[in-house]
């Protein structure tokens, strides 16, 4: 499993693995952003609601488009996501299709139909429903994208650490004993903020990104100010709720899956205490497994993996030895993968885990610098707003990553414990096949990157609507024309 990358490995079961990883990384591409940008819509209404003030509703509209576009771009790849589990992943699906399908079933046939609903409500009811009546849909669309990210989130913690459930020997399949352990796995209780916090810091920067295009022409100044320091305010809250959210699903993945943590550490041999500390940047031998020079936080892993300064955390070897004995059985059919290793790619999952951090950061930063230099009027230089508008895809990056290291560190399971992957790829499909579909998703997925692209920016450089504020009879603002407010799409 460790020559994933090797010419000579290019099989049905590693094109299956690239074709999932790539189709899925793609997918959440989309879905962050949809989760954060319901959120920051729906409070942009409210506060239009509430304060009467054109300029919330204009932002309300702007960015209520480009939540839209990116929506439907995310309806339309996360289709795909369903089929590979027949196409590529047969055995896999009838194995665990019992519990795994259940948070699906879930999403599929609720959360997802409760969100579509109250979009359209949204969408269309602008001028049907009273104003008050209508902000509520909104805040139902995105309570909507939440439950879809907690059943999707559930069904992949089965993944991290299946629970709920007994092996029928008779049958040869896994089934569903506790819906309740499958919905409440630590692992999707401790993952569901973390994600939820990632996805509002990627829709506060691109509002960020927005604002400071048009802040840097001078257009919508007011509106645009405003954008500018919402985003950035809400980057920075949804930074710091990131870093607890992570720290608590640091110590469950510890404790779920010690080797995921080793390997995000390269830790070979067990360490406790001063000697559990954090490589910031690490420099080893081609195979990984010697030090040759780091830069290390003593006591942090200490800290991340358990909560303490004296905790202890197991290292590669001991935990190989360990799986070896526990999984490499005379009855391990589904558990001991044919290469005998139970390490993932350690690079892979070490620079991840840093990669993750560091974008993060570095977006939050630049909101903080942001907020800093913008508390007054004064005129700033380009490169200012350049790098706030470079600054968009970095919390995007930041949760691929992230995603490639909880994927790829619990290689080579498929299910923790239960099934290896190369157990689950659907036995009758030759690499070929999976190649040629692996192509023609990657050039249709790329054609869609494109027309997504365009859309967005196209919307976000249109600014906000003009929208007409008729003054009341007392001299006061006005309410806005209904029929206007319906065509502004």
């Amino acid at each position: 499993m460790n020559e994933i990358l090797s010419p000579a490995s290019i099989d049905a079961l590693t094109l299956a693995r690239w074709q999932f990883g790539l189709t899925t990384l793609y997918h959440f591409i989309f879905v962050p952003l949809t989760i954060g940008m319901a959120l920051l819509v729906a409070i942009l209404q409210t506060a239009w609601v509430r304060t009467g003030k054109l300029k919330y509703l204009r932002l309300t509209k702007l960015f209520g488009k480009i939540f839209l576009i990116n929506f439907a771009m995310g309806v339309v790849t996360g289709i795909v996501q369903e089929f590979q589990f027949g196409m590529n992943w047969s055995d896999y699906s009838r194995f665990v299709g019992d519990i795994f399908g259940a948070p699906l079933a879930m999403e599929g046939l609720f959360a997802f139909f409760f969100e579509a609903t109250f979009i359209g409500l949204w969408i269309f009811g602008w001028d049907k429903l009273p104003k008050k009546v209508h902000v509520l849909t909104i805040w139902f669309v995105w309570i909507g994208t939440v439950l879809s990210a907690y059943f999707i989130l559930a069904a992949n913690a089965f993944m991290q650490n299946p629970v709920g459930f007994e092996i029928n020997e008779e049958r040869g399949r896994a089934e569903l004993t506790d819906i309740g352990a499958v919905l409440l796995n630590p692992v999707a209780v401790t993952q569901f903020p973390h994600t939820i916090f990632a996805a509002v810091m990627f829709a506060g920067v691109v509002m960020v990104a927005v604002a400071a295009w048009h802040l840097q022409r001078n257009q919508f100044v007011d509106e645009m100010r405003t954008a500018l320091r919402f985003g950035a305010w809400t980057n920075i809250i949804a930074f710091l709720g990131v870093g607890l959210t992570g720290h608590s699903l640091g110590m469950v993945m510890t404790e779920t899956q010690p080797m995921k943590m080793a390997a995000a550490e390269a830790l070979y041999n067990n360490a406790s205490g001063a000697d559990a500390s954090f490589s910031i940047f690490s420099w080893g031998t081609p195979d990984g497994a010697h030090e040759i020079f780091s830069i290390r936080i003593p006591y942090l892993l200490s800290f991340l993996s358990n909560g303490t300064f004296d905790g202890s955390v197991e290292g590669i070897r001991d935990l190989q030895a360990e799986y070896e004995a526990l999984y490499c059985g005379a009855d391990s059919a589904l558990t001991c993968p044919s290469s005998g290793s139970f390490v993932p790619i350690v690079w892979v999952t070490y620079w991840a885990f840093r990669w993750m951090i560091g974008l993060g950061a570095l977006a939050a930063l630049v909101s903080a610098v942001g907020l800093w230099i913008t508390r007054k009027n004064a005129e700033l230089p380009k490169w200012v707003w350049k790098v706030a508008i470079w600054s968009a895809p970095l919390p995007m990056l930041a949760s691929l990553v992230g995603w490639v290291f909880t994927e790829m560190g619990r290689q080579p399971w498929i299910v923790f414990g239960v099934m290896t992957t190369e157990q689950g790829v659907s036995p009758g499909v030759p690499g070929w096949a999976v190649l040629v579909s692996l192509i023609v998703f990657t050039l249709v997925y790329g054609a869609l990157a494109v027309v997504e692209f365009r859309l967005i920016t196209k919307a976000a450089k249109d600014g906000p609507p003009e929208i007409e504020q008729p003054e009341g009879a007392d001299g006061t603002p006005g309410e806005p024309d209904q029929q206007q407010l319906a065509t502004v799409y």
